[in-house]
C-alpha cells in the first residue's frame, strides 16, 4: 500500500477537528497492523471505491467520543446514545469526504459508503488481504486513530465494486 494515501486522511482529520471543535492534532508514530480485531471502544468504518478501493477506520475511546460530540453539538453528552453515535459517525464521514477531495486533487477518483459505527473492543473487522496503515492523532481531548487499508484498483474493477470486508464479534 502506498503510504502517501494516508496523508489526505491525516490532513483532513486535522482540518475537520480544528474547524468543528477548535482542536489541533499531533501525529503519533505510523505502524502497520495485520490484526483484524478492533482496539478502540468506538470505530467508524467507511468503504472507499473507484480508483482507490478499501476501507478507512477511525478509532477512539468512549470518553474521547463523548468529548468530541459534546463540542460538535454544543451540549454535554454523558452517555454514548443514538445521537452521540450519529455525531461520531458523521465526524468520520466528514473527515473521509474531505480526504476524498484531497485525493481527487492528486488524481485519484474515490467514492465513499455511508459510515458504519462499531461499538466495543475486540470486534473482528477483517480487511482480508489488506494490511492497515495506522496513525494515532493526539488531541487535548484524547486520541483519534486512523486506520487505512486501501489499494489502487485495476481498471477492470473500478466504478463501485466494494472490497470484501467481514465484521464479526459482539465486542464489549
Amino acid at each position: 500500500m502506498n503510504v502517501n494515501f494516508l496523508n489526505p486522511f491525516v490532513e483532513a482529520a486535522n482540518e475537520v477537528l480544528m474547524a468543528e471543535m477548535n482542536v489541533s492534532t499531533s501525529r503519533g508514530p505510523l505502524s502497520l497492523h495485520k490484526s483484524a480485531l478492533t482496539t478502540d471502544d468506538v470505530t467508524v468504518l467507511i468503504s472507499l471505491v473507484d480508483q482507490l478501493q478499501g476501507v478507512v477506520l477511525y478509532g477512539l475511546s468512549y470518553d474521547t467520543a463523548l468529548k468530541f460530540v459534546s463540542l460538535m453539538m454544543g451540549q454535554e453528552f454523558r452517555e454514548f446514545d443514538n445521537l452521540a453515535q450519529s455525531g461520531i459517525a458523521e465526524l468520520g464521514n466528514v473527515i473521509t469526504g474531505r480526504a476524498t477531495i484531497k485525493l481527487a486533487e492528486a488524481g485519484y477518483r474515490t467514492n465513499i459508503s455511508p459510515p458504519t459505527l462499531v461499538s466495543g473492543r475486540g470486534v473482528q473487522i477483517s480487511t482480508l488481504d489488506f494490511p492497515r496503515l495506522v496513525v494515532p492523532l493526539q488531541t487535548s481531548l484524547g486520541d483519534l486513530t486512523v486506520h487505512l487499508a486501501v489499494r489502487e484498483a485495476s481498471p477492470d474493477t473500478r466504478g463501485g465494486n466494494f472490497i470484501p470486508l467481514a465484521v464479526n464479534g459482539a465486542g464489549q
